[in-house]
């Protein structure tokens, strides 16, 4: 495989941001900072991982999951915002969308593995 800077950490810290932006940011129309932006690179979650910082950042995590959960409580699936680029969307758009983001992300992780043990699906 070429070489590549994808990591296990690497996806948890994008699905950290991405949690942010959809349930936050899109939604609930949070003034939130990005978490890992950097001006120095394309892929802020993907690069610059280290695994002394593994801790906090699933505990970075884990706080914003508890925050998109609170952000979409009391909200109807039906419930829409404006997506500045897109138009209107709704609250079950975005749990799909989710969906298809963790099973993409899972299928990445999956292909880490693989390539750690050499082991392959059934």
């Amino acid at each position: 495989m070429p070489p590549s800077n994808l990591s296990l950490l690497g996806l948890v810290r994008h699905m950290t941001e991405v949690e942010r932006s959809w349930f936050r940011h899109r939604f609930a129309g949070e003034d939130v900072p990005r978490v890992y932006v950097s001006e120095a690179t394309d892929n802020p979650a993907l690069d610059h991982v280290h695994p002394q910082t593994a801790q906090a950042d699933f505990a970075t995590f884990a706080a914003e999951l508890e925050a998109s959960r609170a952000a979409a409580a009391g909200h109807g699936l039906e419930e829409t915002f404006v997506h500045p680029r897109v138009g209107e969307l709704s609250l079950r758009w975005i749990y799909v969308h989710m969906i298809e983001e963790y099973a993409r992300h899972c299928g990445h992780a999956d292909l880490l593995r693989e390539c750690i043990d050499g082991t392959v699906g059934q």
